[in-house]
């Protein structure tokens, strides 16, 4: 190995360690606290579909305040246009509101990173920011985000949520559709291989109203995780939305899925109220999902997938209506997919993203 690669990996090696080791004390410093907590939030948007939202201190100290324990951050890559053909003054604020396009909208990261860079540095340790502002089928994706590590650094620890296939809104975003045998998708989820980023993906897993015999998205989302194996891949709301309901036989399709070595890598979140509706339908929906979740308490976690709340009371609504779920789950498991599954993937995730930074910092 030539001296320089080697100095160069030597000083990649020695700051993860530093990093791992102040990881471990800050900790055990916060065990204590930890406990007074009800969740970590692992499905967070601070803004909505016109860039508006929450303020960030009031986020913090007020509507996460001693109730969660850390947040992921992040806005929405895409702005709803406001057309006066369409709608005329009327302005909407929701993708539902009009027929007018949606459009990927950069400027998310730089404000989310701004907002971040505003806190505390004790309020800082309570969220990891994610990046969203790119396009999934521009090939130049990869760089955006590359882009933005090195402008904003130790800020973010992951990328998503961003959009494969999505009820009523793939159709309305302007260019091409997102795929997943897109190469430019590959090299974004090679790009977080490489840096250590954990992807936040949404992907319904089936098409709305489907007819029986269609194909659904279940084949090409394993098609994705398998193909990138060193990528850690978070599943939002299991595949499921506000009318695209569980497949036939769901429990036994993830336990098939999560099983298989070949999918260690990936991971499923129950975020959303439109996701809870479904786990807590009926007696043996809340039991089907709780037995999988005992069996494989690694491989979850819980977010409210809220989008720019307004108070602490309505924010945990999402968590209060899982009660049922709850109930039903060992005590490791119920710790590990509201707590130490998350703490698990970010921690990793912010040590090597630090190491990334410094080791291609001018």
């Amino acid at each position: 190995m030539k001296p320089k690669i080697f100095c160069a990996c030597l000083a990649v090696m020695l700051i993860q360690l530093a990093a791992i080791n102040q990881t471990a004390a800050q900790q055990a410093k916060d065990s204590e606290k930890s406990t007074s907590y009800l969740f970590n939030d692992a499905h967070f948007h601070l803004t909505n579909y016109i860039q508006e939202g929450t303020d960030i201190r009031v986020y913090v100290n007020e509507i996460m305040g001693d109730k969660i324990g850390r947040s992921t951050l992040f806005g929405l890559p895409l702005q709803q246009q406001w057309s006066h053909r369409v709608t005329g003054d009327f302005a909407p604020t929701y993708y539902l509101d009009t027929d007018a396009h949606l459009y990927y909208y950069s400027f998310t990261d730089a404000s989310i990173a701004m907002a971040y860079k505003s806190l505390s540095a004790e309020q800082q340790k309570r969220l990891d920011p994610m990046i969203t502002g790119f396009n999934p089928t521009d090939m130049y994706a990869a760089a955006h985000i590359r882009r933005v590590l090195l402008t904003f650094p130790g800020v973010f620890s992951g990328v998503g949520e961003f959009t494969i296939h999505k009820e009523f809104v793939s159709s309305k975003i302007e260019g091409d559709v997102a795929s997943f045998y897109d190469p430019a998708l590959d090299s974004i989820l090679s790009f977080c291989a490489e840096v250590g980023l954990v992807a936040l993906v949404h992907n319904d897993i089936d098409n709305p109203f489907p007819k029986p015999g269609k194909p659904n998205y279940l084949d090409g989302m394993k098609d994705l995780v398998k193909r990138h194996p060193k990528t850690t891949i978070i599943w939002a709301h299991v595949g499921v939305g506000r009318i695209i309901a569980p497949l036939k036989d769901m429990v036994t399709l993830m336990e098939q899925l999560i099983s298989d070595p070949a999918y260690n890598n990936l991971y499923i979140d129950i975020s959303w109220d439109e996701v809870a509706k479904y786990i807590v339908a009926s007696e043996t929906s809340v039991n089907n999902s709780a037995y999988l979740i005992n069996k494989y308490p690694d491989r979850f976690l819980f977010g409210t997938d809220n989008v720019a709340p307004t108070s602490q009371e309505k924010h945990l609504g999402v968590y209060r209506i899982y009660d049922p779920l709850w109930k039903l789950l060992t005590p490791e498991a119920l710790e590990k997919i509201l707590k130490t599954n998350y703490e698990r993937l970010f921690d990793k995730a912010r040590i090597d993203v630090r190491a990334w930074e410094q080791a291609n910092s001018e």
